[in-house]
């Protein structure tokens, strides 16, 4: 049984460790799996800036490893910036128009960011005794509407350049630029 835990324990690590270069990799294979019109990439474009929208209010909130954040949109769900990034991936889902797009996407959700949430909700478990409280309040993932108000700090554009939040933004951009262009290219 400690056998299985430590290989769990470990699973989260690797999957931390791979999420980034994982997703460069899966942006070539998204673009040449990508079958994009322009409606799909004016409408799947919309909703990925919702979730940059959502990761950068979140990033302007959270300061990292100091304190456990639970204002903003830490008081609706203990994880708005992988949130931020389901609703990302949902835009170049619709902008690319294909089926095994959004296969991949559940797949690489399912075997990265769940080990990767439930390993840092260990850590903030382990290091915040209030986090107990805190999960039992707010939900995981979907946010909670209504109820308690944010009665913490605001956003702070400071924390948002801190963690270089704007990356998204420009990842976001680049691949729908990839998809004009891969149409462009196509249609001619």
């Amino acid at each position: 049984m400690a056998e299985r835990a430590t290989k769990g324990l470990d699973w989260k690590r690797v999957a931390r460790r791979i999420r980034v270069p994982l997703g460069f990799v899966f942006a070539v294979i998204y673009i040449w799996l990508a079958t994009p019109t322009w409606v799909s990439i004016a409408a799947g474009g919309l909703i990925a800036a919702v979730g940059v929208w959502v990761r950068a209010i979140a990033s302007g909130h959270v300061k990292k490893n100091e304190e456990l954040t639970t204002t903003g949109p830490y008081a609706r769900t203990r994880n708005p910036l992988y949130l931020g990034s389901i609703i990302i991936g949902i835009g170049f889902a619709v902008a690319a128009l294909s089926l095994w797009i959004v296969l991949l996407l559940v797949v690489m959700f399912a075997a990265i960011y769940v080990p990767v949430i439930r390993g840092e909700e260990q850590f903030l478990s382990s290091r915040f005794p209030e986090f107990a409280g805190y999960a039992a309040r707010v939900p995981r993932l979907v946010p909670r509407l209504g109820g308690q108000g944010d009665s913490g700090p605001g956003f702070s554009r400071r924390l948002y350049l801190q963690h270089r939040e704007y990356n998204a933004s420009i990842g976001a951009v680049l691949m729908l630029a990839a998809l004009a262009a891969k149409l462009i290219w196509i249609s001619q």
